[in-house]
């Protein structure tokens, strides 16, 4: 089941270390075959506001989402984001085009 890589950062401070950290990424994540999805877009808010740029990576399955994070390739670059933005981040599992809002229920 496909799996996502969200991240919601804040406070990023803009510099070379970020600029280094994005000319590095992809390359990371071709080995895993994760790509953005969401990346760098301004929202228009329909209800309420968002605190933070969302990410968010698509990869085939869990396993190539922990791959790709715990990879040395990303370790290496991880903390050219952590030490220049603050944010969370997290795996989820997505759901298929059949699902219904009703199948949490089950």
């Amino acid at each position: 089941m496909t799996h996502y890589a969200i991240a919601n950062l804040q406070n990023v401070q803009l510099g070379a270390d970020i600029a280094d950290y994005l000319a590095r990424i992809d390359a990371t994540l071709a080995p895993y075959d994760g790509h953005f999805i969401i990346h760098g877009k301004q929202p228009e808010y329909l209800e309420g506001e968002w605190a933070g740029t969302l990410i968010v990576i698509e990869f085939p399955d869990r396993a190539s989402v922990l791959g790709w994070y715990e990879s040395p390739a990303y370790q290496a670059i991880l903390p050219l984001r952590t030490k220049n933005s603050d944010g969370i981040t997290m795996v989820l599992e997505g759901v298929d085009r059949s699902h219904k809002a009703t199948d949490v229920l089950a």
